[in-house]
């Protein structure tokens, strides 16, 4: 059985808001990687890349997300989502436990961040920064997931039971829904359906 549950995706997929109810209901520790880089700088994310710049918040990043992965006791981890652009970070990621990718459409993640407001990458126009964001990493995702839930339109609650049954600790798959982790990476990987409720989010 896995110790580590690692969720990944995009700013604005859910990945706080879920990660805490999964821990909550295994009775398992939680970690989050932007909360983590902000407790071991003493500086928020925004702060950050303010004073020190993108690398200087990858680098943090990649600290806080080897502790948390190396950490044996019982896990859910929140993964930040600009994680997977490094390949160390990736090959760790997918080393560390089952990984479970949030996804939903650039467009209704833009939705949910609203203005950008704490989102340095964002910048003066969210909905186009999203596109191309997701874009990017897109790929990535896919390349670590073991397996990726749409998570438009569904509650956090429904959610949850899908990362659950994706690490086979919780409903039968036929039941939640979770998909299988893709064979190869893709370059888009296919839209889910419109609509989702908000969550949090990680850079």
């Amino acid at each position: 059985m896995t110790s580590h549950i690692l969720l990944v995706g995009m700013m604005g997929a859910g990945k706080t808001t879920t990660g805490k109810l999964v821990a909550h209901r295994l009775r398992w520790n939680y970690k989050d990687s932007d909360a983590d880089v902000e407790a071991a700088t003493g500086l928020t994310v925004p702060e950050l890349f303010a004073r020190d710049g993108e690398p200087a918040f990858r680098a943090a990043e990649a600290s806080v997300l080897t502790r948390a992965c190396a950490d044996e006791s019982p896990t859910v981890i929140s993964v930040a989502g600009g994680a997977v652009l490094s390949a160390e970070n990736r090959r760790l990621i997918r080393s560390s436990g089952t990984v479970v990718w949030l996804r939903a459409r650039p467009e209704t993640l833009a939705a949910r961040v609203g203005d950008g407001a704490g989102r340095p990458l964002l910048g003066d126009d969210p909905t186009e920064a999203m596109v191309r964001l997701f874009e990017e990493r897109a790929p990535y995702y896919a390349e670590v997931a073991d397996a990726v839930i749409d998570v438009e339109g569904l509650p956090a609650e429904l959610v949850a039971d899908r990362v659950m049954a994706a690490a086979g600790l919780g409903a039968a798959e036929e039941r939640t829904g979770a998909a299988p982790r893709p064979n190869a990476p893709t370059a888009t990987p296919t839209a889910p359906p419109a609509s989702a409720p908000p969550t949090s989010a990680s850079a």
